[in-house]
């Protein structure tokens, strides 16, 4: 963390890639006391110091001393040492004066060798103890660490086992989600085609349909029903008592409302403001399991029944005279083609149904009306409502002889589109004679 002093002649920069580690920066023979002196200031939590360390610097071998010390600051976990290197001064032998020579004596030198070597021996014993020490609890460490490695194994065995189940539970549900998705699909796809008939059928329906649900709002309405009850298509989701019908009823929703309390069928006559009159049922909507769900409420208009009862009898009634009238009479279509004729045409020209039905009128008889005026005559009475009125006719028909006839003709629509012409065939040779 810094540098303090010249600590060149103790610690120096390795070759290769810089480096600030403390113990790779060491001279050589400094290494081992340096590392023994820091694990033990770091286990005693207290200064360590360590003398006659001997390193080699520069081609020369001195004893050094080094200390570390502990650093403690509060609020903070992390720890720092201070490391102090100190040179040792040598003892010298006393001088002596005059010309007298300096004879160390061998003894003296012996002993301080001895000292020296008993304290590396001490120390190295002391650095081999704390290797055992640290290399007796680096075997613990080691083997608790092998045995929550076993056991993390065991359990990432377990683990990748239930994987491997609920893998094939997955696998199991995908299954079975991908066939319940094809359901879906072919489910929404019969949905779909029966809304879409649903739809179509209430397009394409001529008669006024109302839905309501329990709640009395409006779910749907056929087309007709729109002019009838005063309806648009933002009406969905209405209330029904908040419409106000065309019709002379006091509160539709009311009497939709007693049906429903009821459970029945009810039919009611009402007015529409047009002075039409119609029937009007309201019936239970019942869902596929029977339950009630709401009502149906639909309109028959009596007056065109009616109508079209009268217009059947009326019909009828025609015909009826016209097969059973004294003088001849032939239908005609736009052609001139013969759609029917009455008995007394077949009479009074001895022809069968067979030679005239389906034959126009120029093929009739032989070609014997084939009047170009009466057939310009006749051709302008579909398309502008035209009348021929007393037209004779002078001709010798087989059978008959010479005979004067009187032909009228008129436009008929006995049904709605269909337009055809009444010819009245009047025998009128005795007036003549």
């Amino acid at each position: 963390m810094q540098f303090r002093g010249k600590t060149g002649a103790y610690l120096e920069p390795p070759a290769g890639q810089p480096t600030f580690s403390l113990v790779k920066m060491a001279r050589e023979g400094l290494l081992v006391d340096l590392r023994a002196a820091l694990t033990k200031a770091k286990k005693e939590k207290a200064p360590v110091r360590k003398e006659g360390v001997r390193i080699q610097s520069n081609g020369d071998t001195r004893e050094i001393s080094l200390e570390v010390i502990p650093i403690f600051q509060r609020g903070r976990m992390e720890r720092f040492y201070v490391v102090v290197f100190q040179e040792e001064l040598a003892s010298a032998a006393p001088k002596e004066r005059g010309n007298r020579k300096k004879t160390p004596t061998a003894k003296n030198g012996a002993s301080r060798e001895n000292s020296r070597l008993k304290n590396e021996l001490a120390q190295l014993r002391e650095q081999f103890q704390a290797l055992i020490e640290d290399h007796e609890t680096m075997t613990e460490e080691f083997k608790a660490a092998n045995e929550e490695i076993l056991s993390a194994n065991e359990e990432l065995q377990s683990t990748n086992e239930e994987l491997e189940t609920a893998k094939e539970e997955l696998q199991s549900s995908n299954e079975e989600l991908t066939t319940l998705n094809e359901e879906l699909h072919n489910r929404n796809a019969e949905l779909s085609i029966a809304n879409n008939d649903l739809l179509n059928l209430f397009d394409n329906v001529n008669i006024p349909v109302v839905i309501v649900g329990m709640d009395m709002h409006i779910r749907r309405f056929t087309p007709p029903a729109q002019k009838l009850l005063n309806l648009l298509h933002s009406d969905l989701g209405r209330l029904l008592s908040d419409i106000r019908p065309n019709l002379d009823v006091q509160d539709l929703g009311l009497m939709v409302g007693k049906a429903l309390e009821s459970v029945s069928s009810r039919e009611l006559d009402v007015r529409g403001k047009d002075g039409r009159r119609y029937q009007m049922h309201i019936r239970p909507y019942k869902t596929g399991d029977g339950k009630i769900d709401g009502a149906v409420i639909s309109f028959q208009d009596i007056d065109s029944i009616l109508m079209k009862h009268h217009l059947d009898q009326a019909n009828l009634f025609a015909q009826e005279l016209i097969e059973n009238a004294r003088e001849a009479i032939l239908i005609l279509d736009g052609n001139l083609r013969v759609t029917s004729a009455n008995k007394a045409f077949y009479r009074q020209f001895g022809v069968t149904p067979g030679e005239t039905q389906n034959h126009t009128i120029d093929d009739l008889g032989n070609g014997q009306w084939n009047i170009p005026k009466l057939r310009e005559l006749l051709e302008h009475v579909l398309p502008n409502n035209g009348r021929v009125d007393d037209f004779e006719v002078r001709h010798n028909f087989p059978r008959l002889g010479p005979r004067v006839v009187r032909l009228n003709a008129r436009r008929i629509e006995p049904r709605t589109g269909e337009q055809l012409i009444l010819l009245y065939i009047e025998d009128a040779t005795g007036k003549y004679q």
